[in-house]
Parts: C-alpha cells; structure tokens; sequence
C-alpha cells in the first residue's frame, strides 16, 4: 500500500498557529462578553479595550512629540483664566466623585476588610457603577493637565512619572469598570478623588498668581499625601491574600502591583524635586560660607602681614600727614 501523503512542514506550522491564533480571538471574546459586567456592556467606550487604549498612546505622541514640536518656533500660551477654571472644574468634579463613593458605600455600608462587588441592578448598585464609570471618564479630562504644560512651553513639567501615571491610568480603570464597578477596588478611587480635591485646589491657588503663590508653601506635601495614598491601597489590596472573601485575586493583584508602581514614582520624584534639592542648596550654603571664613582669613593675614613689615603703618601715617595738611 502506498503512504499516505504527509503535510508539508510549513502547513503544519501555519495550521498550528491559526489555532493559536483562532484560540486567542475565541477567548477574549469570551472573556469580553461573557465574564465581564453586562450592566456595563453598551456603556460609552466600555465594548471594547482598544478604543481606551488608542486614546492613552495619543495623549503620550501628543505631549511627548507632536505637542513640543507644534510648539517649537511659538510663544507660550498664556492661560490664567483658562487654567483657573479648569482647576475649578476639577475641584468640583472631584469632590462630586468623593461624594458619591462615599454614599455609595465607603463609610455608608462598606466593609474595609473585604467587599464583595456587587453585580445586581439594585439603585445602590447602580449608582455605584455610574460612579465607577465617571471616575473613569475623569482620567481623561486630566490629560488636560499635561496638554497645558505644553502649551506653555513648560516641559520639564512633562516628567517620566506624570506621563507614565496620566497615560496608564485610563486604561488601568478600564478594566475595574468593565469587570469590578463597585466593591473592594473602589477604595482606590474613593481615596484618589479626596487627594484631587486637595491637588486641584492647590494649582487653582496657584493660577491665580503671586499675591497667592507666596502661601503656597505646602507643595511637597501633596506629594507626600499622594504616597501615603499608594501605601494605604497597597496595605487596602493585599489583605485579601490572606483572608477568605468574594473577591477576584487577579484585581488584588491589579491594584496592589499599582500601588507599588506609583508609589515608587512618587517617591523617586519626592526624592529628585525636594530632598536632593535640599541637599544641593545646603552644600552651595556651606561652600559659600567657606569661601567667606576663608577670604576674611587672607584679609586678617594680609593686613597682620602689612603691620609687620611696616607698609601698612606707613600707608596709615602718609594717609593722616595728607588729612592734617588739607586742614
């Protein structure tokens, strides 16, 4: 009998990787459709990843390159106004977002220890998904932040940990509003919003001018109160590793590895912007100080030299002989 023909190598290949392939698409559909909230299913940009996704890789093109460039051969934009009402707006909306994470359960029902989400259609659940979905949303009008740093040609403003922390974050809440709205996860964003209420006052202050900047002190504290933010929800998050409770471990993970990653930022910039600051002008004092103890020595010796040999009383009788003589 003759054999059966064999397939060629690389059709075996090809037929290997389809599969691959047809597994993957078959999976995330499933994961997309099937595992996720349905409540939020049909919600604006919530279908899908992708649309998220392009949006965050085009804030980093904008403000990393095609913004600086536009901006080349131009002047600073000068926006006061515009500034002090956007960081009015923010205030607002961040206080608004506070507002309802707390009545939607924070400090009104929830448990710190372990929350289960909850997936019912009842009002109290709903409004906690709304709420999700907006505190979402609201990670895109911060884009604007680093969109007005542009414009005014403040581009070391435009540091590695605000683009990396402004670009991630919408996707990052994409994910907690399509698979967890509500729940344990929700401390993140319930301490994130009280933290913005406190930042964007402090730029609105700020763009009102110098008769306010000079009180305005206190800026590296709002740096320190972003990392004890990151420190609280990593403590918040990792808990559960370690206790029983109705919430999916892959988002413990998700939100404690966050944590972890701003919280590292943070810190570098805190150690960057103020402590190695603070060490640099302290040794330019001590240099300086120095410098003057050791020009007021050489004065000393100079003059002690002159003394010695006679130069200097010299100089100090001609100088009185010429003042009696013009009398």
């Amino acid at each position: 009998m003759a054999e059966p023909m064999r397939k060629p190598r690389y059709k075996v290949k090809r037929t290997l990787t389809m599969d691959i392939l047809n597994r993957v698409v078959a999976g995330y559909h499933d994961l997309m459709d099937n595992k996720s909230d349905q409540r939020v299913k049909d919600w604006f940009l919530m279908s899908s990843p992708f649309p998220t996704l392009m949006i965050c890789l085009t804030y980093v093109f904008t403000v990393k390159v095609l913004g600086p460039k536009l901006m080349e051969n131009r002047k600073p934009f000068e926006l006061k106004n515009v500034l002090i009402w956007y960081n009015l707006f923010q205030v607002i909306f961040s206080c608004w977002l506070f507002h309802e994470s707390i009545v939607s359960g924070w400090f009104n029902g929830y448990s710190f220890r372990c929350q289960p989400v909850d997936y019912s259609r009842s009002p109290e659940a709903m409004r906690t998904v709304r709420g999700c979905w907006w505190y979402y949303f609201s990670k895109f009008t911060e884009f604007f932040d680093t969109i007005f740093f542009v414009m005014r040609k403040k581009f070391d403003h435009v540091s590695k940990l605000h683009v990396i922390h402004h670009g991630i974050m919408p996707m990052s809440v994409w994910f907690g509003v399509k698979f967890t709205p509500g729940g344990h996860s929700t401390f993140f964003g319930m301490l994130n919003t009280f933290v913005h209420i406190i930042m964007y006052s402090y730029y609105l202050l700020a763009a009102l001018g110098p008769k306010v900047q000079k009180f305005l002190w206190w800026k590296k504290y709002l740096t320190a109160l972003q990392m004890v933010q990151f420190v609280l929800v990593f403590f918040h998050a990792f808990q559960l590793l370690f206790i029983d409770c109705d919430y999916p471990r892959a988002f413990v993970w998700w939100i404690g590895m966050h944590a972890v990653l701003f919280y590292y930022l943070f810190s570098d910039f805190y150690k960057q912007a103020y402590l190695k600051k603070a060490k640099i002008a302290k040794a330019k004092v001590k240099v300086e100080m120095d410098t003057c103890k050791s020009e007021t020595k050489e004065g000393k010796l100079s003059l002690l030299n002159g003394f010695s040999n006679g130069s200097a009383l010299s100089d100090v009788r001609q100088r009185m002989a010429g003042a009696v003589a013009s009398q």
